[in-house]
């Protein structure tokens, strides 16, 4: 359970920091968040060359693509051949995640799950500094940098988060403010 001190500092709830059912909805979100960019990554590995496009709907190329690219740097290519640092970064940010987590009060379903998106996302991204070098970039809209599922993984989920803390817990304090 978690506690709080007499000097006012939150505590955590347990070892864990939670209960089972909310660890494994966080867990359960990084987990399919890092399988899918798995699978996804070794697909494209697999099948197409660095550089190399495939789109196999005409009409649609010049808007999206699959296009293999080896990304050294940090998102949108910023940064190239500082892979090393940002492995450093990324393990970082994992720790920080899950420190954090053990602190979340009861409840806070959406802070969860975005706290999961991200952690995925981060995990993903840091296998491929550590297995390959580079991350693995292939989802290609023409009028971005490419990315991949753990790039969309962690935007969704800082977007998440920054709504959630923007406006849903402005909505709380307001609704408790009129209910004193």
């Amino acid at each position: 359970m978690r506690t709080t001190s007499r000097e006012g500092i939150i505590e955590p709830r347990s070892v864990l920091g939670g209960d089972r059912a909310e660890w494994a909805l966080f867990l359960g979100v990084a987990a399919l968040v890092l399988l899918l960019d798995r699978i996804t990554k070794h697909l494209v590995v697999e099948n197409l060359a660095v550089g190399e496009m495939w789109n196999p709907v005409a009409f649609l190329r010049p808007f999206v693509t699959i296009t293999h690219v080896s990304n050294t740097g940090a998102a949108f290519g910023l940064f190239r051949d500082y892979g090393t640092l940002f492995a450093i970064v990324a393990i970082l940010v994992v720790v920080g995640i899950l420190v954090f987590y053990r602190y979340l009060p009861a409840g806070q379903l959406w802070i969860r799950v975005s706290l999961g998106l991200q952690l995925g996302g981060a995990l993903g991204n840091l296998f491929d500094r550590v297995l390959l070098g580079s991350v693995v970039d292939f989802i290609d809209i023409k009028f971005w940098p490419v990315w991949n599922v753990a790039d969309m993984a962690i935007v969704a989920g800082v977007a998440l988060l920054a709504f959630h803390l923007l406006f849903v817990e402005r909505e709380d304090e307001q609704t408790a403010e009129a209910g004193d």
